[in-house]
């Protein structure tokens, strides 16, 4: 308890799933969190039922499109507005297409543009939006919402993959350039993780197929990307930047063979 207290937060992509779930976590931390969501009415809901408690924490909802550099602006200025500036950013929206998403041959190329826009340029703009305020002020963290998608190459979803992988890299350059004004800019990259997207999008065969091939035998929850989420924003990783935490179940960890040689134990 009390580990975000007044600490000034932004949330991208807030009103469900991961997003939401840190957001809760980081009111009860006694955090003040701006949930921006492209929905508004679902960013309001949920400021309205996480806020409250005794740690003095608040929750505010606002919309955001984070793919139009003027919505992005004004979710910064109310930011400031509300809690009197910046201390924290996540930059968690993101995502593709599966559709349109595929191998670079059938890729729609349109959707490479869009998915480039919503998950790397919406980091660069954002950040450089609320860089002055955290410079300001004396420091900040800024945590980006990668995914292993950006650490090793896939069949599919070739563009979100790239884009990922520019945010890694995009994270180390942040951390380095603004280090020295108190910034800090870590990246959290999960793997599956149990939110109503994945659950409405993938059968339970190919669920339980990459619960099969992680080195834990299970798979995450909200909750364990969200506690990284406030480990990143408190003061306990003061001394953590440019870093990528890995949060996968231990799947990018092994040999890819290491799932198929696991029942060699039992013989």
């Amino acid at each position: 308890m009390n580990r975000l207290v007044d600490k000034k937060i932004v949330i991208t992509g807030a009103a469900s799933g991961i997003g939401r779930t840190a957001a809760t976590l980081m009111v009860a931390e006694g955090g003040h969190v701006l949930l921006a969501d492209l929905d508004q009415d679902a960013a309001a809901a949920a400021a309205a039922e996480i806020s409250g408690g005794d740690t003095g924490g608040r929750a505010v909802g606002v919309a955001a499109d984070v793919v139009d550099e003027d919505s992005i602006a004004a979710m910064i200025d109310c930011a400031v507005k509300e809690f009197g500036g910046i201390d924290v950013l996540c930059n968690h929206v993101g995502g593709s297409n599966p559709n349109k998403d595929l191998d670079l041959l059938r890729m729609d190329l349109d959707e490479w543009d869009r998915t480039m826009a919503l998950n790397a340029r919406s980091t660069v703009v954002a950040s450089r939006l609320a860089l002055p305020h955290m410079i300001s002020a004396g420091g900040g963290s800024i945590i980006n919402t990668v995914s292993i998608a950006g650490l090793a190459g896939d069949t599919l979803q070739c563009a979100y993959g790239a884009a990922k992988a520019a945010v890694i890299r995009l994270t180390q350059y942040v951390a380095t350039q603004y280090g020295r004004d108190g910034v800090r800019c870590n990246a959290v990259a999960p793997g599956a993780i149990m939110t109503p997207a994945l659950r409405d999008n993938l059968p339970a065969d190919t669920i339980a197929d990459i619960r099969h091939h992680n080195a834990l035998d299970l798979i995450g929850e909200p909750e364990d990307i969200g506690w990284a989420m406030v480990y990143l924003a408190s003061d306990e990783s003061r001394y953590m930047s440019g870093q990528t935490l890995v949060l996968d179940g231990g799947l990018t960890a092994q040999s890819p063979i290491a799932a198929s040689r696991r029942s060699l134990l039992d013989t």
